[in-house]
């Protein structure tokens, strides 16, 4: 019992000190790569760790070399763009000048409910005040907002400002959401009178549309393929 509570430590304090050394960044905040040598770090701390007849050396080498690995592939990283972009990728624009970028989307297999998730949670909730949004490399979403929407402090500015209802899509994918329609209190007539307003004869050509929390319309049409 002891020697496995002493193989404890010593992998525990192993693992902390390499995971110090690979940097102070969160696990949502790594690179791939980064990703895949801490999940295989702490599988070969745990195989000595439970088993006492895996000699202790057998996971501090491997531990030990992942390490290296990591730290000798960061530092080619930062000396080569070309390497940097194999290993890390690039971000990629998914919203450009307030367009949402169909083609990176297919591309990237994002879908409008994770894209709206995402900028509701970064305190944008409708598409019309996003100038930018850009997929970084770990998987964070950026987002660069309109000028005159950047965010502001209302109550320094002592004006009183009246609450906004959530923005409701009606249309994704050149399908309507009814029920969405139906919440909104409007109808099919209503939605096409629109859309042709926007030059989208069909209701089947619109790639996106959505009424926003101040109750205007906005629409994007399909891109061909």
């Amino acid at each position: 019992m002891m020697t496995v509570f002493i193989r404890s430590l010593i992998l525990y304090g192993l693992v902390v000190v390499v995971m110090r050394m690979m940097g102070k960044r969160q696990i949502a905040q790594m690179q791939p790569f980064e990703l895949v040598i801490a999940i295989m770090i702490a599988d070969l701390a745990a195989t000595p760790m439970e088993n006492t007849g895996v000699p202790l050396i057998n996971g501090v080498i491997p531990i030990l070399t992942l390490l290296s690995v990591q730290v000798i592939v960061s530092f080619i990283s930062i000396k080569s763009e070309a390497v940097r972009e194999v290993i890390c990728g690039k971000p990629s624009i998914l919203i450009n000048k307030g367009q949402l970028v169909q083609s990176e989307l297919r591309r990237l297999r994002i879908n409008m409910n994770d894209l709206l998730e995402q900028l509701r949670g970064k305190d944008y909730p409708n598409l019309s005040d996003v100038d930018y949004a850009i997929l970084e490399t770990n998987g964070e979403i950026s987002i660069i907002p309109k000028v005159n929407k950047r965010n502001i402090i209302v109550e320094d500015m002592n004006i009183k400002v009246k609450d906004e209802e959530l923005p409701i899509t009606l249309i994704v994918d050149g399908n309507v959401l009814y029920s969405n329609l139906e919440k909104s209190g409007r109808d099919t007539q209503w939605l096409e009178r629109e859309l042709k307003k926007q030059s989208i004869q069909d209701v089947k050509k619109a790639f996106f549309a959505f009424l926003s929390s101040d109750g205007k319309f906005y629409a994007q049409k399909k891109e061909l393929s």
